[in-house]
């Protein structure tokens, strides 16, 4: 018996742990399936001995405490978990175990709603407006996180009154799921691959992450969005006693409803619906780990009560596990477009719900030093939905000392050049203009409308003339033939004539629309700009020392040192020595001497986001012809951040170091210039 209670109490602090760990750490370290079975044995035990049940037991609390970093918010009702089911024979048994309870039950219809795997966010709204947002915490006690809640567009801030049959409630408190879509995350971790950021792990982990931000502007540059799918309490007014109904009512009112729910007037049909889920659950937007069963009339519902921390009422039907456990056989590296170096894991194949997985993504080379992952280890992985498959974290108790650790590579894996890791920057790159696997990009950035602007040279020609051989590099645009062209799909004499009239006349591009297009990291307009100003031609700035280079205001050691090592490859200087030839070699007049009067002289900006009127290239060359200077990034040293539309992290920066914020007219006013 003394065992028993041993692992009784062990099964306790496991799962707390657990509990802790997924809620508000949001990094789990086991997969829902393994967490299932320990709760599972954990239940078994109480049922045998029930007077061992503690207040504390995680069979009887939801969540875990709230974090001391936020206030704190008592629910106006316990905010529940709910009791799983595994398979159609669990979910019969259910039904049979609150049919003795109730015969009533035997008659009821059922509500049937996507079990969201996201964040549980109890909203309230007094006389239709929002005013406080919480996390579920531990059932009874929740997280203020309104400010955050306040930047997701799915949330009404104000109630419609629009309801026919029901009228709103003067206090109103609703619950449902953030999450982010599998398109949305998809985007958000190509935008800080791009970026050479850190990218994510998984979407749930994303969106607790996000909505726990102690700055509700860093939560606004997630793509959260959420859905509501109860009525926690309401005053003052009337109620659907249905929750089909009140799902209806929540979507008349302007809430974000699943339109996936449905309702069925027995548990067979049921069953066969929530069943077929388990095919097809790709299919939803976003990740979900089964389907919610529930008990459609309300007030039925409420009188079968409540055992522990689950409704009788509801359970949840659980697919069937999408985490593994296999072996990770080795770490290959892919080169992205951008040059940014991505391990791919090789795993031993494993099926996770009917597909082969063969590889899975690692996210970066920092995730793979963090979780200590090694060639040879056990590895968790989980694949959801569309996402591909990625590795949780190393099973280190699987260890059997044969496990070797993995060191990122040194040479690019395409073109064998070395690769480039820049202080406090998540990514590796290749910075070799001659690449083979981000050739297309390199050339497709070179004759871009903001570097050497070739007209009608688009990514599909980009395509044909690399696919074809007859680009290695962009200095081979200008030994194109008129036959080479010709022979190509799609090509007759005049296109052939514009796009070699097009490439002739980029050769007069200026120095800085020259340095822009050579895609060396971190030189943007301001930096090739400035670049410009101070090097006469690139024979100039090649033979630059780094110190000298960041002692140009606006150029950091990173930028510099890009600079550097990207004139230093054997690929790029045979490239431009071809440039050279062709006769692509502009030069531009050092500016040695103060700047033209101008109303900015000795100011610094900054641009961001989307402005009303003018473009950023626009407003940039308008402050440069104030005698101001625009960089890239936000210091100390910066004046003014003239900020649009979706600003972005630069309007968290200026704010947290005081920089003054201006939009397009206040920037005209300063000059004393009109809007138009």
């Amino acid at each position: 018996m003394n065992d028993l209670h041993q692992r009784l109490d062990t099964l306790c602090e496991e799962l707390r742990q657990h509990n802790y760990h997924y809620h508000v750490l949001d990094a789990p370290i086991i997969s829902d399936g393994e967490y299932d079975r320990l709760l599972h044995e954990l239940k078994a035990i109480e049922a045998e001995h029930p007077e061992w049940i503690t207040a504390d037991s995680p069979s009887q609390r939801a969540g875990a405490p709230p974090s001391d970093k936020f206030e704190k918010v008592r629910h106006p009702a316990p905010i529940l978990s709910l009791a799983n089911a595994f398979g159609a024979e669990d979910t019969r048994a259910w039904v049979e175990r609150i049919r003795k309870l109730d015969e009533r039950v035997s008659e009821a219809q059922f509500t049937v709603e996507p079990k969201i795997d996201g964040l549980t966010v109890v909203l309230h709204y007094r006389d239709g407006l929002f005013v406080q947002g919480a996390t579920r915490g531990d059932g009874e006690i929740g997280e203020d996180i309104t400010a955050n809640l306040r930047t997701i567009k799915a949330i009404p801030l104000r109630i419609p009154v629009n309801s026919t049959q029901y009228s709103i409630p003067e206090y109103f408190v609703v619950r449902g799921e953030v999450f982010i879509t599998h398109a949305d995350f998809e985007i958000l971790n190509q935008r800080q691959a791009e970026a050479g950021e850190k990218t994510y792990q998984n979407p749930r982990n994303t969106a607790a992450g996000a909505l726990r931000q102690l700055d509700s502007r860093i939560t606004a540059t997630r793509p959260l969005t959420l859905l509501i799918y109860q009525i926690v309490h309401a005053e003052g007014g009337e109620v659907p006693a249905s929750q089909w109904e009140r799902l209806e009512y929540l979507r008349e009112l302007g809430f974000p409803v699943s339109s996936d729910s449905r309702r069925f007037d027995e548990i067979e049909e049921t069953i066969s619906f929530v069943s077929g889920w388990e095919e097809t659950k790709d299919k939803l937007p976003y990740e979900a780990d089964g389907m919610v069963i529930k008990i459609d009339d309300l007030t039925l519902s409420d009188s079968l009560g409540i055992v522990g921390k689950d409704p009788r009422s509801a359970v949840a039907y659980k697919f069937p596990s999408q985490v593994v456990t296999t072996q990770l056989l080795d770490i290959n590296v892919e080169v992205g477009r951008t040059g940014v170096l991505t391990p791919k894991a090789v795993l031993e194949a494993v099926e996770i719900n009917g597909v082969i997985v063969r590889n899975a993504t690692l996210h970066n080379f920092d995730f793979i030093a963090e979780k200590d992952i090694r060639i040879g280890d056990s590895v968790l992985v989980k694949r959801a939905g569309e996402v591909i498959p990625y590795i949780i974290a190393p099973v280190t108790e699987a260890r059997s000392g044969g496990e070797r650790p993995y060191i990122p590579p040194s040479l690019c894996p395409a073109c064998e050049q070395p690769v480039e890791h820049l202080e406090g920057e998540v990514a590796w790159y290749c910075v070799n203009a001659a690449c083979p696997a981000q050739l297309i990009r390199n050339i497709e950035h070179y004759v871009s409308r903001g570097a050497m602007d070739i007209a009608g040279l688009g990514i599909k020609i980009v395509e044909q003339l690399v696919e074809e051989g007859l680009v290695g590099d962009v200095a081979d645009l200008y030994t194109l033939r008129k036959e080479d062209l010709l022979a190509l799909e799609g090509f007759k004499e005049k296109k052939a004539d514009n796009l070699l009239a097009g490439i002739s006349i980029s050769a007069n591009q200026p120095l800085n629309r020259l340095i822009i297009g050579l895609g060396i990291r971190g030189v943007g307009e301001s930096v090739a700009a400035d670049l410009a100003q101070h090097y006469v031609d690139l024979d100039a700035l090649r033979a630059t020392p780094q110190t000298d280079l960041e002692a140009i205001e606006g150029i950091g050691p990173n930028i510099a040192a890009a600079i550097v090592d990207w004139f230093l490859l054997p690929f790029n200087q045979q490239m431009l020595g071809k440039l050279h030839d062709a006769g692509v070699w502009p030069t531009s007049t050092v500016n040695t001497t103060q700047a033209s009067p101008g109303k900015f002289n000795g100011l610094s900006f900054v641009v961001t986001g989307t402005l009303p009127k003018m473009t950023r290239s626009e407003v940039k060359e308008f402050i440069q012809s104030q005698g101001g200077k625009v960089t890239g990034s936000v210091s100390k040293k910066t004046d003014y951040l003239v900020a649009g539309e979706n600003p972005g992290s630069k309007l968290v920066k200026a704010e947290a170091l005081g920089v003054k914020v201006i939009g397009e007219e206040e920037l005209l006013s300063l000059s004393d210039i009109p809007s138009s």
